[in-house]
């Protein structure tokens, strides 16, 4: 089985990963910053979370072989994939509040059942509480090798 933030060991190495991040971490790839980095994985759960609806957009990625493949096996390009303007439009706050809004907001998200009713996806269209467990994963593992964390 795939890495999820619902396996609670998973879950706490990747919040061990997200508290070592610092704000002045150099980016190995991409455009953005660490803060920003920060507040794009916020506005991505509160997408999650139903907090903040994107807009659907059309194209491959909601093709259920293409979607199973992006979320479980296939490794993600770095810093060529554009996610929706939605999980940008946030700037970046207070390092310390950004961080804790963001632990508030996977904690909100594992409290919540796997098998209930989630929102879908902009870009992967409907998800499933375990697509979105793995997509979480794999978003944060991302975004955290890309400041070396």
């Amino acid at each position: 089985m795939p890495p999820t933030v619902h396996d609670p060991a998973t879950r706490s190495a990747l919040i061990a990963r997200l508290r070592r991040l610092r704000p002045d971490a150099p980016a190995r790839w991409g455009r953005m910053t660490a803060p920003q980095a920060l507040a794009h994985l916020c506005a991505q759960m509160r997408h999650t979370m139903g907090d903040e609806p994107c807009a659907p957009r059309a194209g491959p990625l909601r093709w259920p072989m293409v979607k199973w493949a992006a979320i479980y096996w296939l490794p993600w390009p770095r810093g060529r994939v554009r996610g929706p303007a939605e999980a940008f439009a946030t700037p970046p706050g207070d390092w310390a509040g950004d961080l804790g809004e963001l632990e508030r907001l996977v904690q909100r998200f594992v409290e919540r059942e796997p098998e209930a009713d989630w929102p879908p996806h902009a870009l992967f269209g409907p998800m499933s509480g375990r697509d979105w467990g793995a997509f979480i994963h794999k978003h944060f593992d991302h975004h955290l090798r890309q400041f070396g964390a």
